[in-house]
C-alpha cells in the first residue's frame, strides 16, 4: 500500500494532470504542460510520488536515432496511487470549498 503523502497545491496539479487519464503513460514535457510546472518543480514532485508508491516509471523502448529524439521516461499512477490521488484531491477540494464558503459571507457593518 502506498504511503500517505503531503499533498500541496503543486502536488495537486500534478495529480490532477495524471487523473485526466489515469491509464495513460505520461512523460515529463506532457506533465509540465498539463500542470503548468517547470521541470525544477515537476521532477522533484514525481520523485516524491514514486518514492511514496503512487507513481511507477518506465523508459520508452525506442531507438533515439530513428526517433530523432532521446527515449522518454514515462510515468503512470499505480492503481493504489489513483485511489490515493482521488481521495486526496477530493479532501483538498472539500477543504477549499469550506474555506471559500466562509470567505464569501457578508461582513457585519
Amino acid at each position: 500500500m502506498p504511503q500517505p503523502l503531503r499533498v500541496t497545491a503543486a502536488v495537486s496539479k500534478v495529480l490532477a494532470a495524471f487523473l485526466e487519464d489515469p491509464d495513460a503513460d505520461r512523460y515529463g514535457l506532457d506533465l509540465m504542460r498539463s500542470s503548468g510546472h517547470p521541470s525544477g518543480t515537476l521532477y522533484p514532485i514525481l520523485l516524491r510520488l514514486q518514492n511514496a508508491g503512487w507513481v511507477e516509471t518506465r523508459w520508452e523502448d525506442v531507438d533515439p536515432v530513428a526517433a530523432g529524439r532521446p527515449a522518454r521516461r514515462y510515468y503512470r499512477l499505480t492503481p493504489d496511487g489513483v485511489a490515493w490521488a482521488r481521495t486526496e484531491l477530493a479532501a483538498l477540494q472539500a477543504q477549499l470549498s469550506r474555506g471559500l464558503g466562509g470567505a464569501t459571507k457578508p461582513r457585519p457593518a
